[in-house]
């Protein structure tokens, strides 16, 4: 039986042109133009006023967040329910994450509980748009204006989301991108850092070239101690054509899905949501399998792989490592990783492919 991967890239002759004219010409002075191309490409998409391409959506925040001062001592906001990537940077600065409760709906930050949790060192909150699934941004920038707090996106999950017009990633002070291999586009490694603020933009613009401001005119002379976390010209050239088959790729993604939630709508849960006014770009199809019950998930996955299908766990909860403070109190939290799965999803992935898969799910119920 053929394996069904978890996600896999789309890669067609398209990106291996790309990739072949930067490997063969993209040096000397010409080191920059794919990386260029694709950052326009980007914020063009996302109608955005600046995009820096950059090594990891780590990075971008990493460098985002030194940007906006944050410092030790310092708390940021985020839900439980993350990949480590949305921390790990607070704790870069010597500043501390601060775990808050997540909704059970759309498994992203809860608004009630990031308020609950405002102390006068709250320096920022970060919204993860978990799976494609959006934030209640609408509330979480009332909050913000109200405390004088910025938000932060962080959609390296949301290529292809939308609320109310504005595509994810557009709305906070800042967003943060990921081209990782299992992204809806990728680069193999990569992300974009983008802003609509100028004086934000200067910064990360310094900081991404190892402390070297755009006026500077002595060679190799950084005005401040940066970070190296600038894209390649050639990891560029594969997200331009990326970008140019954004709309299939995105497209593709809410095929997959739609056709997994058609034979689930009679089962005993729930998959990623899509309110009235959005739209979800279903970078992962999630089931999250109904707290009455019983469910195993490592039976699940042990029934995907004697079929040769990968299966991908739910992200745990941040606050069950051990480097961090427990909070069990985050109850939907807690109780949502044991129930969920994530399901196979990729460009080529066929109905099939997606039938083998759904027979496995129905037959654990």
């Amino acid at each position: 039986m053929s394996r069904i991967y978890y996600t896999k890239p789309s890669i067609t002759e398209l990106e291996i042109r790309y990739a072949t004219d930067a490997a063969a010409n993209g040096w000397g002075e010409k080191c920059y133009d794919y990386i260029y191309w694709f950052e326009n490409l980007f914020k063009k998409h996302l109608d955005v006023k600046y995009a820096i391409a950059t090594s990891s959506c780590t990075g971008a925040l990493h460098m985002g967040l030194a940007a906006i001062g944050i410092k030790p001592g310092d708390e940021v906001i985020l839900g439980d329910i993350n990949w480590i990537a949305s921390a790990a940077p607070v704790t870069y600065l010597g500043a501390k994450p601060v775990f808050v409760d997540v909704l059970p709906d759309t498994w992203c930050i809860g608004p009630e509980k990031a308020e609950a949790a405002i102390t006068p060192k709250t320096k920022a909150i970060i919204a993860v748009h978990l799976y494609g699934n959006l934030c209640d941004m609408d509330a979480l920038l009332d909050i913000g204006h109200r405390y004088g707090i910025p938000i932060i996106e962080d959609p390296a999950e949301a290529i292809g989301s939308i609320y109310h017009g504005k595509r994810a990633g557009s709305m906070g002070i800042f967003g943060t991108f990921s081209f990782h291999g299992t992204k809806t586009i990728t680069t193999g490694e990569g992300g974009m850092f983008v802003t609509n603020d100028d004086a934000i933009y200067e910064k990360v613009l310094i900081f991404s070239n190892h402390g070297r401001s755009r006026g500077q005119t002595k060679q190799f002379w950084p005005d401040i101690v940066g970070f190296k976390y600038k894209m390649s010209n050639i990891q560029a050239a594969i997200g331009c054509a990326q970008m140019e088959r954004i709309d299939d790729l995105i497209a593709a993604k809410r095929r997959i899905f739609a056709y997994y939630s058609k034979h689930f709508s009679n089962l005993p849960l729930k998959m990623n949501p899509e309110p009235v006014g959005t739209t979800n770009g279903y970078w992962m199809p999630t089931i999250v399998v109904d707290e009455e019950v019983p469910f195993n998930r490592e039976n699940l996955l042990a029934a995907f792989k004697a079929d040769n299908i990968d299966g991908r766990v739910f992200f745990w909860p941040l606050s069950m490592l051990s480097m961090f403070e427990a909070k069990p109190e985050n109850s939907v939290s807690y109780g949502l990783y044991e129930r969920a799965i994530n399901l196979p999803t990729y460009h080529d992935l066929s109905e099939m492919e997606m039938g083998r898969v759904i027979l496995k799910v129905k037959d654990l119920f």
